[in-house]
């Protein structure tokens, strides 16, 4: 059957004035190049046609589903497809890049809206990161973990989560690994409402179950029993609490007044830059310390635990790591990462869109896979 020109112009303008008429004509004019692209390679490789197969694209805000010619040999793969497959993604990358970078699916969407003059829907671009989704989880998840971390930062940032009916400020855990090699990953990324030992307990659990074997130093702020819930996971760790939480805490505790001065004898008390210092050097100074301000403060009693002694673990350490392992600093970069990526958003539908969020920053730190030099002649830990 032939048509004119002008008879064609009808037919298609018809079409197009349908509901949804555009996507119509799109999909038949994708359907008839790729069976006109099969005919040309039938006839250059003595191939032939072995019916059609479906294929789902994204194209005008939404998947459009397409009716893909196939070969009797399965060698046949549309030029205009891989094209049009090569657009999609990265479609979906830069989706994924600027909602992981602070936007809403929504910001997301007007912008695509103004880059290829349709505006998407939340639910278009939510639907353009299903991928990505299940790339994040899928790493948050993955089970070859090495054996043996010689170095493990473990804290828990709060972020504004919906449940059901209400909003809830609620914990989500992370652990930072200093590898073998001396690069550092994230291990885990895990959400419980609240932030406690036990919780930490079950998150170590889970690293055993993902293959971890042994870890040999914790560094976690002072969170009350912290060092129970390592020994009963990992009893050969040892546990280094952070000197800026301990010095935050005894800081809060006096008159400004005195700040300044309790400020600098606690300076002088940690000592990270002398070689010849041990842990055992360091508790005694610390007691001469409370020994001092205890009578005008009072409550500098609770300093006198054993449980303090934690604090002083990194001076058995070589000197030159000691300022990487005596606090979380660390793990509190990765922390405001997070927050600068959350804070566009006042709260969040779920646990798992904050999983997924904080899990897109935590698996693509540049930073960390560049080897730390200064564990490289670290003799305490092994290092291979």
């Amino acid at each position: 059957m032939n048509f004119t020109q002008e008879q064609i112009c009808n037919i298609l303008d018809e079409i197009a004035n349908k509901q949804d008429g555009y996507r119509e004509l799109l999909k038949m004019s994708l359907e008839a190049i790729m069976r006109a692209e099969r005919e040309e390679f039938n006839n250059k490789t003595s191939d032939s046609s072995n019916g059609y197969r479906l294929s789902s694209v994204f194209a005008h805000k939404s998947k459009l589903e397409l009716v893909v010619p196939r070969s009797r040999h399965h060698n046949f793969y549309p030029l205009i497809l891989g094209l049009i497959k090569d657009q999609d993604k990265e479609c979906q990358e830069m989706a994924f890049e600027l909602y992981k970078s602070g936007l809403t699916t929504e910001q997301v969407g007007d912008l695509f809206g103004k880059i290829y003059g349709k505006t998407y829907s939340k639910s278009a671009i939510s639907q353009m990161m299903a991928e990505a989704r299940s790339d994040v989880f899928a790493w948050l998840e993955r089970k070859d973990l090495d054996k043996t971390y010689p170095i493990i930062y473990i804290d828990a940032t709060y972020w504004h989560t919906r449940r059901i009916d209400a909003v809830y400020n609620e914990a989500y855990y992370t652990i930072l690994a200093v590898k073998q090699d001396r690069t550092r990953e994230v291990l885990s990324v895990i959400n419980h409402p609240t932030e406690g030992a036990s919780n930490w307990e079950e998150a170590f659990e889970s690293l055993k179950e993902r293959g971890v074997e042994q870890v040999q130093l914790v560094v976690s702020d002072g969170l009350t029993g912290i060092e129970n819930a390592v020994a009963k996971v990992f009893p050969k760790a040892v546990v280094q609490l952070c000197t800026v939480h301990l010095t935050r805490g005894i800081l809060s505790k006096v008159k400004p007044s005195d700040k300044h001065q309790v400020a600098d004898d606690i300076k002088e008390v940690l000592q990270p830059d002398i070689a010849t210092e041990t842990s055992k050097a360091g508790i005694a100074r610390f007691n001469i310390f409370i020994t001092k301000w205890i009578k005008k403060y009072p409550s500098f009693r609770v300093y006198r635990d054993n449980r303090y002694q934690l604090y002083f673990n990194y001076l058995d350490y070589d000197v030159e790591i000691r300022r990487m392992i005596y606090t979380t600093n660390w793990i509190e970069r990765l922390n405001r990462n997070y927050k600068r990526t959350l804070r566009m958003r006042s709260s969040m539908p779920s646990p798992e869109s904050v999983l997924f969020l904080l899990g897109s920053v935590a698996m693509n730190r540049p930073e960390f896979s560049f080897p730390i030099y200064q564990f490289k002649s670290n003799k305490q830990l092994n290092f291979e």
